[in-house]
């Protein structure tokens, strides 16, 4: 944080305001890093001691042993109590991107302050040079919190995946160490896979890409957020799976829609907003059971928006 004199002046002391509010933004985002570095590690942890115990399994099972080993119970047992800590860092990480969702509004809010703050009267040439300097280091903050909110979204979206899939091939292999036998992957795992498209998406739900060439395209769904909550879960889901029925492979486009309408930082706002909603669009998606790789994140701004909206539409 560049420091600066106080000028005395009515807009020198919103400059002052504005750098404490910088600061007090900056030291949360840099706590809220730690916090998203401390919960990768402990899953890393719980991958690696849940790994370690389903490959000694998989290997005695491959090598031959005898029906209900208790050895290989009890690493079975261990490899689970790990499995189930994956849940709650996920929630944890729920919780986190929440609150850096709030950080990424009052980024956008303080940067179109200290853009309104240029025509106040009563300033001197020295408050203006100051408020180039904060708009600068907010901006590269709103640069900083985009870039935690799609790290975060992405790991999310990661765990969630592969949650999904360890706790079928868990189920599995209990089968294996209650039978002696190996078994593989569970059959849903290998249903998804033949599912699965051959070529994978380029933006899944931590990157937000540009939005693809709409024109003429009808969206299958178009979610309007005019109201604190919106149920929007039964129409997408019936929606998609109509899809799904006739073409198991479809990909999706998911896009983002602000009003483009307002100040620079009003459309900022709306930005993130709809951005915060597209991803818990994809997040619902994701717990139905539609692969990430099969939606393309995008965002998009259009005069005919009263409110922000969520499309989704069928590649």
């Amino acid at each position: 944080m560049t420091p600066g004199a106080e000028t005395g002046t009515f807009v020198g002391k919103k400059v002052v305001t504005y750098r404490s509010e910088l600061e007090k933004l900056q030291g949360g985002l840099s706590t809220r890093n730690g916090r998203l570095q401390d919960l990768r590690g402990r899953t890393l942890e719980s991958a690696q001691i849940y790994h370690r115990n389903v490959a000694d399994i998989n290997y005695k099972l491959q090598a031959g042993t005898t029906p209900s080993n208790p050895i290989l119970q009890e690493k079975w047992r261990t490899a689970q109590a790990e499995l189930n800590k994956i849940p709650d860092n996920v929630n944890s990480m729920t919780q986190l991107a929440t609150e850096v969702s709030s950080d990424s509004a009052m980024a956008a809010y303080l940067l179109d302050s200290i853009r309104s703050s240029y025509a106040l009267p009563g300033s001197v040439d020295e408050d203006h040079r100051q408020l180039q300097i904060l708009e600068d280091e907010t901006n590269r903050t709103v640069v900083l919190v985009e870039r935690l909110l799609n790290e975060l979204n992405a790991d999310i979206t990661r765990q969630q995946d592969y949650l999904r899939s360890e706790v079928s091939n868990i189920n599995t292999l209990a089968v294996g160490v209650t039978e002696g036998q190996a078994f593989g992957v569970s059959l849903t795992n290998k249903a998804r896979a033949a599912a699965a498209p051959q070529i994978a998406s380029t933006a899944g739900m931590g990157a937000m890409g540009t939005a693809p060439n709409l024109a003429g395209r009808r969206p299958l769904v178009v979610i309007r957020f005019d109201q604190s909550k919106v149920a929007f879960e039964k129409a997408v889901y019936q929606a998609v799976s109509r899809v799904l029925e006739k073409k198991p492979s479809a990909n999706f486009d998911l896009v983002a829609v602000a009003p483009s309408r307002g100040t620079p930082g009003q459309v900022a706002l709306l930005g993130n907003e709809a951005r915060r909603n597209a991803t818990n669009v994809m997040r619902s998606l994701s717990d139905m059971g539609l692969p990430a790789e099969q939606v393309h994140m995008s965002t998009a701004t259009s005069d005919q928006a009263i409110t922000t909206e969520v499309h989704l539409y069928v590649r």
